[in-house]
């Protein structure tokens, strides 16, 4: 009788010493795991994009100004944006251009948002080496399809920045663009 009472007395204990165990195994695991988060914070949080870099995402334009045949350059991401007012002219002479006769296949309403089919917006750098076409500020040469010519190696480009003649292999690339209003567009 005495021995099983003995017994039941070291499994109490036993028991008891299990909870208090259990306890502190989940108490360090749960402190191992905060430091470890707490270290990894920083190293995570360093691949984000600067301030700097999310300043840039985005730009908001006014267009208020641009009159039809104008167009203006603007600077996103520290690259050139071209924002170009299109004339019923010129929207007319891009219709008319069979998409599926040209190298990169693109219709002008391919190319602009559907309600504001007279602006056109395209980063300013050619497909080609990047450099940035001439065609945007007043009096510059325009090329032999009135849009955009790169001076660097001689690639043309039309009303609706299409190539159309020289090397580059793609037409000028239409970046993310809303209209926030009828005067202002965001860029990104």
């Amino acid at each position: 009788m005495a021995a099983v009472e003995a017994n039941e007395g070291l499994a109490s204990q036993d028991g008891e010493g299990v909870r208090r165990r259990d306890f502190i195994n989940i108490a360090a695991v749960s402190f191992a795991g905060v430091g470890g988060a707490a270290l990894l914070y920083p190293l995570v949080n360093q691949m984000n994009p600067s301030a700097d870099v999310l300043a840039l995402a985005q730009i908001d334009v006014d267009i208020s100004a641009i009159q039809p045949g104008q167009a203006i350059k603007a600077t996103w991401r520290r690259q050139p944006i071209f924002i170009r007012n299109l004339t019923p002219a010129e929207m007319q002479a891009a219709n008319a251009v069979d998409a599926s006769s040209l190298r990169d296949p693109q219709t002008l309403a391919e190319r602009t948002k559907e309600g504001h089919p007279n602006w056109l917006i395209t980063l300013g750098v050619c497909t080609h080496l990047g450099c940035v076409p001439l065609g945007a500020a007043e009096g510059e040469n325009k090329g032999e399809y009135g849009g955009y010519f790169c001076p660097c190696h001689g690639s043309h480009y039309d009303t609706a920045a299409r190539i159309r003649k020289g090397p580059a292999p793609r037409n000028l690339e239409v970046p993310e663009y809303e209209f926030t209003t009828d005067t202002a567009v965001r860029i990104g």
